[in-house]
C-alpha cells in the first residue's frame, strides 16, 4: 500500500481519484508521526514514506525472526 501511494505522488492528479484517497486513508495515519520527525528536503521532497517503508520491514523481519522458533 505505501509502495503505491508512494507511486500516486509522482502522478499528482491521482491522489484526487478514488484509488488515491482510499490509499491515502490506509497510509497518513502511519505516515504521519514519520513526518513529524523527518523534514522534507528543500521543501519539496517527502523522504519519510521511504523511511516509513524501512522501519515497516524491520519490524516485520523482526517479528519473522522472534516468531520462527514457535512455528
Amino acid at each position: 500500500m505505501i509502495i503505491g501511494y508512494i507511486l500516486l505522488s509522482w502522478l499528482p492528479g491521482l491522489r484526487d481519484s478514488f484509488i488515491g484517497e482510499l490509499l491515502g486513508k490506509c497510509v497518513e495515519p502511519y505516515l504521519k508521526p514519520f513526518r513529524r520527525f523527518i523534514p522534507s528536503i528543500g521543501g519539496v521532497i517527502d523522504i519519510s514514506p521511504i523511511v516509513a517503508l524501512f522501519a515497516l520491514q524491520f519490524v516485520a523481519r523482526g517479528l519473522i525472526f522472534i516468531l520462527q522458533p514457535i512455528l
